[in-house]
This record gives structure tokens, sequence and C-alpha cells, in this order.
């Protein structure tokens, strides 16, 4: 079985905050944080928006690529996602 995992940042509406995950079904933890379905960071700032993902194949590499992207500034995080996705539409709606 092929096993894929997603690194993937979200915002709130107003793009003001964003969260960095690590998941190995995106679908379903993106729904996951879009019905709070668990309490925390992404359900307190009402953070519910998918901005930017990556996708791999090794879960190492998708841990360090998380840890990577989390230790940078918000300014690295918004340039990553203004490459992936300048318009920072919510591609969960697109899935």
């Amino acid at each position: 079985m092929d096993r894929r995992f997603y690194v993937y940042m979200l915002t709130n509406f107003k793009n003001t905050v964003i969260y960095t995950g690590v998941t190995n079904d995106l679908i379903r933890r993106v729904f996951e944080h879009r019905m709070k379905l668990r309490d925390g960071f992404t359900k307190r700032y009402n953070i519910t928006k998918l901005v930017y993902y990556e996708e791999f194949v090794d879960v190492k590499n998708a841990l360090t690529r998380e840890k990577q992207i989390k230790g940078g500034s918000r300014r690295k995080k918004v340039e990553l996602i203004d490459k992936f996705n300048p318009e920072w539409r919510d591609l969960f709606e697109e899935m």
C-alpha cells in the first residue's frame, strides 16, 4: 500500500493566524479542524481554511518538514503560501 503524508497550513477567515500540522489523511484532518472536533489552538482561534499542503511518501521527511516550517518566521510561512496559493483560497473546497 502506498501511504501518503501531508504537511499542511491552515488559517482563519482574516488570514491573521497560521497553523501548521502533519497527517496521513489530509481530508479527514482538515474536516476535524473545520468541525472543531478537537479542543486546542485551531478550535480556539477558528482556524478552518486550508491554504497550503505538501505531500510526502516518507513519514520522517514529513515530520522534518513540519518542524522546519513551524520553526520559521511568519514571513517565511506567508511566502510559502503566496507561492503555492497566491489568492489564499480554501483548498479544502477543491478536494
